[in-house]
């Protein structure tokens, strides 16, 4: 027989403990609000503010009038306009811009017969960006071909009507094509799994090391292991140091099945140094144990671990580039990523895997990392209560 009376005081306690566990009540209002913002802007989102550089080698209103209509497309975001086509691919390679629209020396020369090379520079290790400028920047040269050829047609129509003679000699063809687009893609044809495949090995490792954390020192905590352990003559230091190693390890195993795994399944290739991989991967791994042990700290049950993580770990999936663009996101949110240890170990596993990077094109990204780890690791070793 249900009782009413008692069940509205199980309910009562239940809120009771739920109010008394402030950072447990903070993430189940909070989280909902998160995810539903991210999903939102992020997988509802455009591409837009794609930073790219203008190579013009040509002066005149043909010119001006390019420059004006790439400034005027939200897609693009222009960072320089420069003259050295060599200081522009720098800059694509250089992760500085994702393309460079290099402008030909002839651009202004619109009664040559000679088609104008336009030649659009990606770095197509971006799949998602490269995908959206290529159709949209041809399809700009197209519209603007089509206005030089009826320049053209115009002018040799003028030119017929004072000299009728004149007419055979006119070529229509090369009056259509006024502009050869080219495409060059600086890591060559990347398919999207090549993309994700980096990421979400980053993505697996955070997940994997942050959640394991949890049940390794909360759970462990609320299970009386913990206080147990700390009845024999054991150190802090040494109980935490052999959470690392064992996180570290199991981590760092997973990562490299899922490398063989997806070479194996998708035939994807490391263009990089499969040493620096190992090392990027340890690094991440080292990253996000900290992390858990900052939080699981003070905690004193696996629930409320996992309620205090699940604001950030979720979040740090959508905003970090795991599976589309930071562009598609509100400039807030793009802002966010630099604050997220994920955003680094994506851009430097994407950086050796798909551009074959070396050290010291990623030292930013690693130094980042350390820092992340060294922060973490000090403050969970400063708040770590083995009482609770």
């Amino acid at each position: 027989m249900v009782e009413g009376k008692k069940i509205m005081w199980m309910l009562k306690k239940d809120l009771l403990v739920l109010w008394r566990h402030k950072p447990r009540l903070f993430s189940i209002f909070l989280f909902p609000i998160l995810m539903i913002a991210l999903f939102g802007y992020g997988m509802g989102g455009e591409i837009d503010n794609l930073p790219v550089v203008v190579v013009k080698q040509s002066s005149g209103p043909i010119t001006d009038q390019t420059l004006s209509a790439i400034k005027g497309m939200a897609l693009y975001d222009v960072k320089d306009i420069i003259t050295d086509p060599d200081n522009a691919k720098d800059m694509v390679k250089n992760g500085q811009v994702k393309a460079a629209i290099i402008l030909p020396s002839d651009y202004e020369d619109i009664n040559s017969s000679q088609s104008k090379a336009v030649t659009i520079y990606v770095d197509s290790s971006d799949q998602m960006a490269t995908q959206t400028l290529v159709p949209v920047t041809q399809a700009l040269f197209t519209q603007i071909s089509t206005q030089m050829g009826l320049a053209k047609i115009q002018t040799a129509t003028a030119q017929t009507t004072a000299n009728p003679s004149s007419l055979s000699a006119i070529n229509y063809q090369s009056i259509t094509n006024t502009i050869n687009f080219q495409i060059v893609k600086q890591y060559g044809d990347i398919k999207y799994i090549d993309f994700l495949v980096p990421a979400i090995i980053a993505l697996t490792v955070m997940m994997g090391a942050m959640m394991s954390m949890g049940e390794s020192l909360a759970g462990e905590r609320e299970r009386g292991e913990l206080a147990r352990l700390f009845m024999t003559p054991t150190s802090v230091a040494t109980v935490v140091g052999g959470k690392i190693m064992s996180r570290l390890v199991i981590q760092t195993s997973t990562a490299l099945v899922l490398i063989g795994s997806a070479i194996l399944l998708f035939d994807i290739t490391i263009a990089g140094s499969m040493v620096l991989t190992i090392f990027l991967l340890i690094i991440t791994a080292l990253c996000f144990v900290g992390f858990g042990i900052m939080v699981s700290a003070r905690v004193s049950t696996q629930e409320d671990y996992v309620q205090m993580i699940m604001p950030f770990t979720m979040p740090m999936m959508f905003i970090s580039g795991v599976f589309y663009p930071l562009e598609t996101m509100p400039w807030i949110f793009q802002k966010l990523a630099y604050i997220a240890p994920l955003t680094y170990a994506n851009d430097a596993l994407r950086g050796v895997m798909l551009k074959g990077l070396n050290i010291g094109d990623i030292w930013i990204d690693v130094v980042v990392l350390l820092g992340f780890t060294a922060l973490f690791f000090i403050m969970g070793v400063i708040r770590f209560n083995r009482d609770i």
